[in-house]
């Protein structure tokens, strides 16, 4: 039975009206949160941008429990956005302790003034009506600095813009805030004013302002010498492999690159040797890899060969690397290398308490101060391993394959794991879980000793063989 027109543009009534009526309820609960105090600090002194912030909400004292805090992020930040970690303060003075906070990107498809994406910070219990906390929210951006000009001769220092906001873009009502802005140098070009704005040295104030509305941004550059080594690996390869002989074999491959601004001219070595302090102030010609304790066998070259140029540091707490290129790295200039090292099973390798072996590996680049634009890790198990999980307190691209070495019959289990935009922040412990049989431990020794035993009876076999050639009789 067909519905009548009258019924349908009723129930098509009811239903807008519950929708408009749902969204105002949750446009209130989001609006029941304010910002009592926001302090941004912005630390560009090296070539990746870290930025803390300080946010001191109140829910409405009419409003309901409120079991998340909303951050925004514009969408060129987002693009950039590398890490973004948040904490708790709970306790007074010395007793204060910081807990941890879950923190997740909201669904693209919610509607935000000029596409500015939204990150939910989860509250470990929920913020009660009138009642206030203290959030803490630490993020990093990477390729965020823009060189200018974008290309600079050998003896010219490096110079570079960033862009952001005098005021926090907050999707709630901020009562007071304030922006502190620190760079490498006093040498700073320009920089834009929104008063009040305030200078000391290489440190740039902005504030206080008060009772800015949602969504606030008021844009604001920043010009200034910048001559920090942009170290960027365009791409590390990270092969674990683990035996249970006692080793594990780790080989990075690096394509590395300076990221700054590009070199232009000829470059004079003898120019750059002559006035180190002057010449090349943007250049660099060593690295520093943090390495695990008790490392050994390592080394470091590339495609002609070992390179001599490196130091090893290590003791029982920690290992440190420091390498030279064979030739310093200005803006745009590109080299590949690999770095080995083996490392003792012991400290690594480990039982889990259903059975399983656990593998206590870390994650990201041992370079420091370094951009990785793609990692990748993988980890090859021991042949007979079965069921590999990796666990990774973030997220990655994940997939297994299979590797082949030596005297292996059915190939080597291997994980996959894949990330892009990897800072120093993401070098933290991860673990990969898998079955072993203790009984594929004997498979090698007894190939070993089958093609042994098979030479020495190709030998006896061939020794009492006569394959001499004898004269026949002529027949009578």
């Amino acid at each position: 039975m067909a519905m009548a027109p009258s019924v349908r543009a009723t129930v098509l009534l009811l239903l807008v009206l519950l929708l408009a009526a749902s969204s105002e309820a949750a446009q209130a609960a989001e609006d029941g949160i304010r910002v009592l105090s926001a302090e941004k600090r912005i630390d560009l002194t090296g070539p990746i941008v870290k930025v803390f912030l300080t946010l001191k909400v109140q829910n409405a004292a009419t409003g309901a429990d409120a079991s998340h805090v909303l951050i925004a992020f514009t969408p060129a930040e987002a693009d950039h956005l590398a890490i973004v970690k948040a904490t708790r303060a709970e306790g007074k003075r010395k007793k204060k302790t910081y807990v941890p906070l879950p923190v997740q990107p909201t669904d693209p498809a919610a509607a935000a003034p000029d596409g500015a994406r939204l990150y939910s910070i989860s509250l470990p219990s929920p913020l009660k009506p009138a009642e206030t906390t203290t959030v803490e929210v630490f993020y990093v951006l990477t390729h965020s600095l823009e060189p200018f000009p974008a290309e600079i001769t050998q003896s010219e220092s490096q110079l570079v813009y960033y862009r952001d906001s005098a005021v926090l873009l907050s999707p709630y009502h901020v009562q007071e805030q304030g922006t502190y802005v620190k760079t490498p140098s006093t040498r700073v070009e320009s920089f834009t004013r929104v008063d009040p704005t305030s200078r000391s040295g290489p440190d740039v104030k902005y504030g206080a302002y008060s009772n800015q509305l949602p969504y606030a941004y008021s844009p604001i550059i920043l010009h200034y010498e910048n001559n920090h080594a942009f170290a960027v690996v365009e791409e590390l390869v990270r092969k674990v492999e683990i035996s249970h002989w006692g080793n594990v074999q780790v080989t990075e491959h690096y394509k590395l690159k300076h990221g700054g601004a590009k070199h232009k001219g000829v470059f004079s070595r003898l120019e750059y040797q002559a006035r180190q302090s002057i010449s090349g102030a943007s250049s660099f010609k060593n690295l520093l890899a943090r390495l695990p304790p008790r490392v050994h066998s390592v080394y470091y070259r590339d495609e002609i060969g070992n390179i001599s140029s490196s130091h090893l540091r290590s003791d029982s707490y920690k290992s440190e690397l420091e390498i030279e290129p064979r030739y310093p790295l200005f803006g745009g200039w590109h080299c590949t290398f690999t770095i080995g090292y083996g490392m003792p099973l012991q400290d690594f390798l480990f039982e889990s308490a259903d059975g399983r072996r656990l593998a206590n590996l870390t994650f990201g680049c041992p370079l420091l101060n370094t951009v990785v634009d793609n990692l990748t890790i993988k980890v090859v198990l021991p042949e007979g391993s079965k069921s590999p999980q990796a666990v990774v307190p973030f997220e990655t691209e994940q997939h297994l394959e299979t590797s082949y070495s030596y005297l292996d019959v059915v190939g080597r289990t291997t994980v996959v794991i894949k990330k892009k935009n990897v800072v120093g922040e993401h070098n933290v412990p991860f673990q990969v879980y898998y079955e072993f049989s203790p009984i594929f431990m004997l498979a090698e020794p007894l190939m070993l000793v089958t093609a042994v035993l098979l030479f020495f009876a190709a030998c006896i076999v061939y020794l009492h063989t006569d394959l001499s050639i004898a004269k026949s009789q002529a027949s009578s």
